[in-house]
């Protein structure tokens, strides 16, 4: 799928021998040294405009989250365009649909640099289809820019072409298990993870959590990645009769494993990181998502007392009326903001280079009186992880304590 946006007005590298992410990092370095930087006319740049692209979900049973950051990047780009662009030059975005899948996202990734010759890439959703995209993207040097995925090898220094501007998996792994521990005095915490690098981040930081204070899962369970099979994980979970189950997936499967464990008569508390899609996720609840938690790692969509909130909801607004504030698409506004002050910053002929030391030297950027850090400046001002909690109309409440 192909979907491309014009702002007149306001839309083979398999890496089945990775192994970790360090081999990811290692792959780019050898790919860097035989690579020429193309000098001259930069791709993706026009008289007239700057062309970014993104590869993501768009359709299949993890579609609203690839839309829904299309949706807050156009936002983005449209607030960007009514005010003249960015040093005269307008912001177009193709995306085009990789079904989050590591093989086509490489597909679509290389359709979108070798044939589309977009000048950057923004927006791509998830870890197994980054993994899978890096090596191609860092050893031409394009900006790989706000990606919805918390993973934590995104988060080398040896990969100064990603931006990211999300917490990691860990963090919001941390936060879970101090409220869970400290708050409501669990000791017996199972997991229900994707099978793939994903899910295992996400396993990895809980692990990690619950090590610093001298515990250990109670029961774990997997499901594969595009599919909603999630019996043979809560058959396996439900033995340990945990008071907390934390979830690292997306909304559909964790749907499906949340209601079977209702139906089966089992209460635990239910902690789902943020790549879940919160708003998808309560929809496909409904009724039962009433206290289901999900952490978050943008600020409430619906607080119009921030001013990046309000300034996200009237260029929402003006880009599309139908749509409504959730987190995702507020992520996706974030990155297309930030993609537009770099470029600023980065001045009235900008190149791949240049745009990314714009952004990494900077490091700190004002995004409507919020602060969002990228780079270096991550580990001194790490980004926010904050709870929410699914009310009975299918709402949500941002919470202190659990």
């Amino acid at each position: 799928m192909l979907r491309k946006v014009s702002f007149k007005d306001p839309a083979s590298l398999p890496m089945h021998r990775i192994r970790s992410a360090r081999s990811v990092v290692l792959t780019i370095a050898l790919l860097a040294a035989t690579t020429l930087v193309a000098r001259g006319n930069e791709a993706g740049i026009s008289e007239d405009a700057i062309l970014f692209g993104q590869a993501a979900a768009l359709e299949g049973p993890s579609s609203a989250l690839g839309q829904r950051m299309r949706q807050g990047i156009v936002a983005a780009f449209t607030e960007a365009n009514a005010k003249g662009g960015v040093h005269g030059r307008k912001l177009q975005l193709i995306s085009r649909d990789d079904g989050y899948d590591p093989d086509r996202s490489v597909a679509q990734t290389l359709h979108l640099i070798n044939d589309d010759k977009v000048f950057a890439l923004i927006g791509a959703v998830g870890t197994p289809t980054a993994m899978a995209t890096i090596p191609i993207t860092s050893s031409r040097n394009v900006p790989f820019i706000g990606p919805f995925t918390g993973a934590e090898f995104l988060r080398d220094l040896e990969l100064p072409n990603v931006v990211n501007i999300r917490a990691s998996y860990g963090a919001e792994a941390e936060a879970w298990i101090k409220h869970l521990t400290e708050d409501r005095k669990f000791t017996r915490i199972g997991i229900f993870y994707q099978g793939d690098s994903f899910g295992r981040d996400g396993l990895v930081g809980v692990k990690r959590a619950l090590a610093k204070r001298g515990l250990e899962l109670a029961a774990e369970g997997t499901y594969e990645r595009n599919t909603r099979a999630v019996g043979q994980a809560w058959r396996m979970i439900k033995r340990a009769d945990p008071e907390a189950i934390v979830m690292v997936g997306t909304y559909g499967p964790c749907a499906e494993f949340i209601k079977l464990a209702r139906r089966s008569g089992a209460r635990p508390t239910f902690v789902n990181i943020s790549f879940v899609g919160a708003v998808a996720l309560a929809a496909e609840l409904g009724p039962e998502g009433e206290g289901v938690i999900v952490s978050q790692v943008v600020p409430f969509p619906w607080d119009r007392s921030l001013k990046l909130v309000a300034d996200y909801q009237a260029a929402q607004k003006a880009y599309d009326p139908a749509l409504t504030p959730d987190f995702v698409s507020l992520e996706g506004y974030l990155s297309g903001r930030l993609a537009a002050a770099a470029l600023k910053k980065a001045g009235p002929n900008p190149t791949r280079a240049s745009l990314l030391r714009a952004i990494n030297d900077t490091g700190r950027f004002d995004i409507s009186g919020s602060i969002v850090t990228v780079g270096t400046r991550m580990l001194d001002m790490p980004p926010k992880v904050f709870l929410t909690v699914i009310q009975k109309d299918g709402t949500f409440k941002a919470v202190d304590r659990l």
